[in-house]
């Protein structure tokens, strides 16, 4: 019995030290946010700023179109999010629940293309966003996004594969067509999956860099990171700026995952069972 609480109480202080390893760039972030510039490069180094400061804060929307960024990046970032949910969750519930010639074959062709590297389709689709005139636009960072995402796809698949039939097929003997089938009873019943997949989708939009990068060209239509980045001179950094302008980026991430946190431990939990 000893052993078994010297071995629970070791593992636990073990998490707890990697989730103090996890935050301290966090920490560090935040409180060289606070400090005055005199303070940030001190040796050494305050582990809690001695003076705190606000200023940089203010200056985060004074010298860049910080706001502006904000917006772009939630539109792009919702309608994503949303939009994959429904397009994610209407395959996943055809490959798992709906019968059709070939679908074990579609499936695996569909998950294929996880193994296709990005920067090997950058080039087509630059030219091809070309041709209708998207480049400079937020077209190129939702449209494909929301069009296809076989991880999304396959994360709701392996979730409602658990789900008995019996749900459909009662639904069925009542005169519920497939899409009434899909909305009013899979939906409902995938929630900690699509609350999970809505996080990790709207993470990865909201800190996505490259995309961006490629495809928008005037300042009027950057995102947060592409505001965040323009932050740095070419010869020297003005860390405090950069720091309140990343601690100011951070915010709505938190916040979701804050509001899904219950969800999203659920599916992580439950989306690899399968019926």
């Amino acid at each position: 019995m000893t052993r078994f609480k010297l071995g629970t109480l070791s593992i636990h202080l073990l998490l707890v030290l990697m989730a103090l390893t996890t935050m301290f760039p966090f920490y560090w972030m935040i409180t060289t946010a606070l400090k005055p510039s005199d303070a940030i490069f001190q040796v050494p180094p305050e582990l809690y700023p001695s003076s705190v400061t606000w200023e940089y804060f203010p200056r985060v929307f004074e010298l860049m179109p910080m706001a502006l960024a904000y917006w772009n990046s939630a539109k792009i970032t919702i309608l994503v999010t949303v939009g994959t949910l429904f397009t994610s969750s209407l395959a996943a519930y055809a490959f798992a629940k709906v019968r059709f010639k070939g679908s074990a074959i579609w499936f695996s062709v569909f998950l294929a293309t996880l193994m296709i590297p990005g920067q090997v389709t950058l080039i087509p689709l630059y030219i091809l966003f070309g041709k209708f005139n998207w480049i400079d636009t937020h077209l190129p960072l939702i449209v494909p996004a929301v069009m296809i995402n076989a991880y999304g796809v396959f994360m709701l698949k392996q979730f409602m594969s658990g789900i008995p039939n019996a749900y459909l097929e009662s639904a069925r003997i009542d005169g519920c067509n497939h899409f009434r089938v899909y909305w009013q009873i899979m939906i409902p019943l995938c929630k900690p999956a699509i609350v999970t997949l809505g996080l990790f989708t709207f993470i990865g939009n909201w800190n996505n860099f490259f995309g961006p990068l490629i495809f928008l060209n005037s300042e009027s239509k950057f995102t947060v990171p592409l505001i965040i980045a323009s932050f740095r001179g070419i010869y020297t950094v003005d860390w405090g700026l950069l720091m309140a302008a990343s601690t100011v980026a951070i915010v709505p991430i938190i916040a979701m995952y804050a509001l899904t946190q219950k969800y999203y431990i659920q599916g992580i939990t439950l989306s690899g069972i399968k019926g």
